[in-house]
């Protein structure tokens, strides 16, 4: 059913070049013609600039409330939105419908409502009916960690099973001191700490 009233989450739910100088004194021997300098080192190339970071045009949050509701959302906005004021405007809830028997409340965005009769971005997520295909990222916030991620297989992956083989934690980094978990896969986890994930979830407190 879709409901207006307010969904309530506490947020308890991360060299130094030295130069010798050369110095003559008076002598009576024959003067040595001096060998004309070497010339100077063709300054080396410059560094090519790093790639801009895809932004992710493809956002997907799921929220475990201590109450034992989920909720899926699938926009950033009604996302900061849930965090900062905790509550949700439009909803759709799914009673009784999540794993081992938890209610599903789907944060519904207001242009979704006005067509109640399609379902909306974060129902088709949760039921495995759309696949983002461009540059993604999500967040689960779960037990007072936050698990994120910057590929979808990567996420459908622990949704699908509830852990992840590559991680990289972050204690204590999280807006109110939460430990982040970022979700890695065989090829990210070769660059050590993901700093461009990192970032993401970083810019993405600053944008509330």
């Amino acid at each position: 059913m879709l409901t207006t009233q307010p969904r309530f989450l506490s947020y308890s739910l991360v060299a130094l070049l030295t130069m010798g100088t050369l110095s003559a004194c008076a002598t009576s021997q024959p003067a040595v013609q001096a060998k004309p300098a070497a010339a100077a080192p063709a300054p080396a190339a410059a560094t090519p600039a790093a790639a801009p970071v895809a932004q992710p045009t493809e956002h997907y949050f799921v929220v475990f409330h201590e109450n034992g509701r989920i909720y899926p959302i699938a926009d950033k906005a009604n996302y900061l939105e849930f965090m900062h004021t905790n509550e949700l405007i439009f909803t759709r809830t799914r009673v009784g419908e999540g794993p081992d028997g938890a209610t599903l409340v789907f944060g519904i965005q207001k242009k979704e409502a006005d067509d109640l009769a399609k379902p909306s971005k974060a129902e088709l997520l949760y039921d495995g009916k759309y696949e983002p295909t461009g540059p993604f990222y999500g967040e689960v916030f779960k037990d007072g960690r936050f698990y994120v991620f910057g590929d979808w297989k990567d996420f459908k992956d622990y949704k699908e099973h509830g852990e992840m083989i590559y991680t990289f934690t972050e204690i204590g980094t999280g807006p109110n001191g939460e430990t982040v978990i970022y979700g890695l896969n065989k090829e990210t986890v070769k660059a050590g700490r993901p700093v461009a994930l990192v970032e993401q979830f970083n810019a993405l407190r600053k944008a509330k």
